[in-house]
């Protein structure tokens, strides 16, 4: 069965989702995220996706006290991402209760020092953060995009190691027209032993179910949660 990841992206310590990565497109949906955590893990899921909005655009970690909120008050698995730009901000995550953390623009901008830290801390702690825009990786919030094409950047990090890799096709996400299943699928077929993790644009349960049949190994979904567009009991059956 594809891995279910409900997320949760911060802002002012608030559950909102954006569209297309666009701050000024924001919705708030829970201005308590420890709330929304505790929800999911009543409905039975054990993963959960804390992106920490405020400090993808600050370029430190912030909200890593709502992340220790979730985390002391839960038994939920986090990966949290948005930030991390040096070891202290991995350590101030991993300190916090995160039990593994998503990283993207320093895979771009500084590849000795993320491929140095997949070394210290381990190929099942660090997951590889690589968010396409037109064919090429986003970096910082994704207000910059970087000249990496995907499939390239991928290669060289799984031949260091990478095991798990979070993919978001910017123009699908908060849209709700959709993943970019065929995005996931070509990288499949390239990379079959890769753990991908598909991200942006799901719309309902059909979506999960079409990426499952596609062998695509897990997803992350928010806003169709959030705008009851997805039937919780339903997917845990796909």
């Amino acid at each position: 069965m594809i891995e279910l990841i409900p997320a949760i992206d911060i802002i002012d310590g608030k559950c909102v989702r954006l569209t297309k990565g666009d701050y000024s497109q924001r919705k708030i949906y829970n201005s308590n995220p420890l709330e929304a955590a505790i929800e999911f893990e009543k409905m039975g899921f054990s993963r959960l996706h804390v992106v920490d909005l405020d400090g993808a655009r600050t370029k430190h970690i912030v909200n890593d006290k709502t992340l220790r909120e979730i985390t002391d008050n839960t038994n939920l698995i986090v990966d949290f991402g948005g930030g991390i730009k040096t070891e202290e901000d991995i350590k101030k995550a991993f300190n916090a209760g995160a039990s593994m953390v998503t990283i993207g623009s320093i895979a771009v901008t500084k590849p000795e020092l993320f491929v140095s830290w997949i070394k210290r801390f381990g190929s099942e702690k660090i997951i590889l953060g690589a968010d396409v825009r037109n064919g090429k990786i986003s970096i910082n919030g994704w207000k910059e995009d970087s000249k990496e094409d995907l499939l390239p950047f991928l290669k060289y990090y799984i031949d260091r190691g990478v095991k798990t890799v979070l993919c978001t096709d910017i123009s699908k996400d908060g849209t709700l027209q959709g993943p970019a299943t065929d995005l996931y699928k070509e990288v499949m077929t390239v990379y079959p032993n890769l753990h991908l993790i598909a991200s942006g644009g799901v719309s309902s349960n059909e979506d999960i179910e079409n990426l499952e049949k596609e062998g695509i190994p897990a997803v992350v979904f928010g806003k169709a949660y959030y705008e009851g567009k997805i039937d919780i009991k339903g997917i845990f059956k796909i």
